[in-house]
């Protein structure tokens, strides 16, 4: 799919933000769009007993998945400015994501920054309510399920702590993993779109 030029891409800094308008925007076009269409039928006809009745109620399925998916980032934070002024240094050199937000059945586990380095994946929450060692435990194991063993996975809530790894992984010798695409196509799959 081409990537529009005005979008921001999947984790780029300020990606949940463009999302969240995005969202808002589409959800209001889409009830509006059925609105109208109902308006039209009932117009067209003096009643709402019509066909174009059927076509607004069904075009109210498509605004409504667009809707929960408005909630999603409502609820969904970013990045800071300070951590990514902080962070951005480490851009280019390592292989990182900003805004990433992934869920499991019962919590929701926002990121604002990671990063992926031969075995190891770092993150970064800035979010006091994230349950950093559930969060751990359910990318662990969306790495295994997906096949790939030994993979280690670190959440820091401490942004210096975090800065002071992202400059040893910078200056490790450590060799990129050789699926390192597939391992970014399944945290993108995996994680709030």
């Amino acid at each position: 799919m081409k990537q529009r030029k005005w979008a921001v891409p999947k984790g780029s800094f300020g990606y949940i933000k463009y999302k969240k308008k995005e969202s808002i925007v589409r959800t209001v076009l889409f009830f509006a769009l059925s609105l109208a269409i109902y308006g039209l039928g009932i117009y067209s006809t003096g009643s709402n007993k019509n066909l174009l009745t059927i076509v607004a109620v069904l075009g109210c399925l498509p605004a409504c998945k667009s809707a929960v998916n408005a909630i999603m980032f409502l609820r969904a934070t970013g990045c800071s400015e300070e951590a990514h002024e902080r962070i951005s240094a480490y851009d280019g050199k390592l292989t990182g994501f900003y805004d990433m937000y992934f869920t499991s059945y019962q919590q929701s586990f926002p990121i604002s920054h990671m990063v992926l380095k031969g075995n190891t994946l770092c993150a970064y929450t800035e979010n006091p309510k994230c349950n950093v060692a559930e969060g751990t435990k359910h990318l662990g194991q969306m790495f295994v399920q997906d096949g790939y063993k030994n993979i280690c996975v670190k959440i820091f809530t401490n942004l210096d702590k975090y800065i002071d790894r992202l400059g040893q992984l910078h200056n490790s010798e450590v060799e990129e993993h050789r699926e390192k695409e597939d391992m970014i196509r399944m945290l993108y799959s995996i994680s709030l779109s």
